[in-house]
């Protein structure tokens, strides 16, 4: 990702166990075949009623075909909704099997499942598991009694142990699905934790491969850590600490790819005079992991860049012949190890991924792939522009990514990696996109590229996977991301229901999107509400009563007063929030303009976006080739401490003794108007 990305850190709301347990399974042919196993239970998010676990198990004995997992609840809890395994339920005993894609377990690899439950009480974690009908126990030894009957069906996809050197799409394809271990050994200050991350610890690496994880991206910046020409010798520290790292990712089963990552911006950029540096840079790299594992794959660079843009195509081309030939060269293990190759930028522009794939045809070399990255429709991306949802052109704009790569590549046998996605502005706001939205773009993404088999790996420089807790900060958003893994999830037109307090309660009615599954239950608090009464269904219209909503609404407190679950055939539920609100009021304000908050009594509203103009109706401050602005570039709210803050980089691109009009656009469709004017660094707000 682009170096002006920021790490932040958040705090999980949810419960979290954790239960390791070692155990044996008989063998599933007769004979002296090695068995155990371990499994990891975690509970990422829990809520009245409610919770969300995921369950790894990792196979320490032979390999088996397929698996079956027993536990008991010890409590008065249930599964309510698996995905990446099939459960069924007899009272407190739960049965999980494989599915197609995941069934076989090799040995030291994990597999993993999720599942959404209920509980009443209390939600304790399981005392104990059996694999294909053997308690676990906590050894690993020779099975010496006859296999139970597993399930039958074999594997398909994706393969869980590296495929035949030279194959690039199998070894691609059981990439899927990957991880990004972002903002770490890619800083480019002192050492890993320079950027705000922790230091990268096995546990970590554990954690991230527990969630299903095949494959992880570590990205590595080289610069800070070599001296000068003509050897530009990297840190012998700073080399072992990069291979400790990606010893601990091989050792935990994962597919693992390095780069030279910043260094494109940094100093690589400066082509064709960085050339001799590039090339000494991975003949170092080259030479360390020559005996590694066919696991260990390279990526020439990352988002390549260069400050002569007229001969930008002509230098990667350099670029990434130079890094085939000496990696190649190098013999060993990198005779045929995976070598990956991006488009200028990482962009799938046609004319960028035709440079690529020329580049590619003169290697002549079978076990290259091509890797480009996606953020997302910048508009909606950053929210900016009035693109507040998941629209058509959102989409479009995604089909027609996707589908350029796979048409040049994929189509063609070259696999395609898209070694980074996901939305631009989580650098700033993790609230700059609604979470029904952001929802909806991570699932039909991770739908879409499996039908044009592009393995994803997730960008995450902090901002998902919590790197100390090692819990999911957004449990809501992993569950959908690790659901499309396998299967689709219905969404619906919006996943907020308005109600106005000054304002009688009227039935509302939310579109469905089933996304090829089907409609099931309507729930509150785990409880089937009534068809017929509670809501209806037409089509894919689904209707809440008004006696429903009433009833929901209680008291009527400001902001969410109820939790509705719409229930489909498949993948994750769709959560729908009832709210109370009122139009939120604004109040005077000066300031300057280094700090200026506008006062806001919300009311149980939320912005979604902010316009901008100046009294002849242009529009003002940055990007005024739109009046509406990008959220926490120019705007950002505090719901907490009742503001909703102008930025300075809003103010210097507002003209001086200007008068200018602020539209604030709320979630309900609530419209707000405030004017401020700028002279010099003070700033004056008002309401009229």
């Amino acid at each position: 990702m682009s170096p002006t990305s920021t790490r932040r850190r958040a705090v999980l709301a949810g419960v979290v166990a954790l239960l390791t347990l070692l155990g044996l399974w008989t063998a599933t042919a007769a004979g002296a075949a090695a068995a155990g196993c371990k499994v990891v239970y975690t509970v990422g998010s829990q809520w009245s009623g409610g919770f969300t676990a995921t369950v790894a198990i990792t196979n320490l004995g032979d390999a088996v075909p397929a698996w079956r997992l027993n536990w008991t609840f010890p409590a008065a809890q249930s599964v309510t909704q698996a995905w990446g395994a099939s459960v069924t339920t007899t009272g407190a005993d739960i049965t999980a099997s494989n599915v197609s894609y995941n069934g076989s377990i090799a040995t030291g690899a994990t597999t993993s499942f999720g599942f959404n439950g209920s509980w009443t009480g209390s939600n304790p974690v399981p005392a104990a598991f059996a694999l294909n009908g053997v308690t676990c126990t906590g050894a690993t030894t020779p099975a010496t009694s006859p296999p139970t009957t597993p399930p039958t069906t074999p594997p398909t996809t994706p393969p869980t142990t590296p495929p035949t050197a030279g194959d690039a799409e199998a070894t691609v394809a059981a990439m899927q699905p990957g991880w990004n271990l972002g903002n770490s050994l890619d800083a480019t200050g002192a050492d890993e934790t320079s950027w705000g991350n922790p230091r990268v610890t096995e546990a970590l690496l554990d954690g991230v491969r527990a969630q299903g994880f095949k494959s992880i991206r570590i990205p590595v910046t080289w610069g800070q850590h070599q001296g000068g020409a003509p050897g530009y010798a990297i840190e012998a520290a700073y080399l072992n600490r990069v291979k400790e790292v990606v010893g601990w990712a091989l050792a935990d089963g994962f597919f693992v790819m390095i780069n030279v990552h910043h260094d494109s911006w940094q100093w690589l950029n400066a082509m064709p005079g960085a050339q001799a540096r590039y090339d000494a840079t991975w003949t170092q790299i080259a030479a360390v992991f020559r005996d590694s594992p066919d696991k260990l794959i390279f990526e020439s660079v990352n988002e390549p860049q260069f400050t002569d843009e007229g001969q930008s195509a002509t230098h990667l081309d350099a670029l990434n012949k130079s890094f085939h030939r000496i990696v190649r060269g190098s013999g060993g293990g990198n005779a045929t190890r995976l070598l990956v190759l991006p488009t200028l930028h990482t962009s799938a522009d046609q004319v960028h991924l035709d440079a690529l794939a020329r580049t590619i045809a003169a290697l002549g070399d079978a076990n290259v792939a091509a890797t480009v990255h996606y953020y997302g429709y910048w508009p909606f991306s950053v929210n900016v522009a009035g693109t507040t949802t998941f629209d058509a052109t959102t989409q479009a704009d995604l089909v027609g990514y996707l589908d350029r790569a796979a048409a040049t590549f994929t189509a063609k046998g070259i696999p395609v990696i898209l070694g980074e996605w996901g939305l631009l502005g989580f650098d700033r706001s993790l609230d700059a996109v609604e979470q029904g939205e952001k929802l909806k773009f991570f699932e039909y993404l991770g739908w879409y590229a499996r039908q044009k088999k592009i393995t994803t790996m997730l960008w995450d420089n902090g901002q998902h996977f919590d790197r100390t807790s090692l819990t999911w900060r957004d449990p809501e958003l992993s569950a959908h991301l690790r659901s499309a893994w396998t299967t689709r999830s219905g969404t619906a037109s919006t996943d907020q229901v308005f109600l106005a307090r000054s304002a009688a309660i009227t039935a509302r009615t939310v579109t469905l999107n089933p996304n090829g599954t089907t409609f099931t239950a309507l729930r509150h608090n785990n409880t089937d509400l009534v068809r017929g009464t509670d809501y209806t269904i037409a089509g894919n219209d689904l209707t809440l009563s008004a006696a429903l909503l009433s009833r929901l609404a209680g008291d009527r407190a400001y902001g969410v007063n109820a939790r509705l679950t719409a229930v489909f055939s498949a993948g994750v539920p769709w959560r729908i929030d009832v709210i109370s609100y009122d139009t939120p009021v604004v109040a005077a304000r000066t300031g300057t303009t280094a700090a200026f908050a506008i006062p806001v009594t919300f009311r149980g509203d939320r912005i979604a976006t902010m316009e901008a103009r100046y009294a002849d109706g242009s529009n003002a401050g940055p990007q005024n080739w739109t009046s509406f602005k990008e959220f926490a570039y120019t705007f950002l709210p505090d719901y907490t401490a009742g503001t909703l803050a102008l930025t300075p980089e809003f103010f210097a691109e507002v003209n001086d003794g200007a008068k200018v009009t602020l539209t604030l656009h709320f979630r309900s469709g609530a419209k707000v108007t405030y004017y401020v004017t700028k002279s010099g660094s003070t700033v004056t707000g008002v309401t009229a």
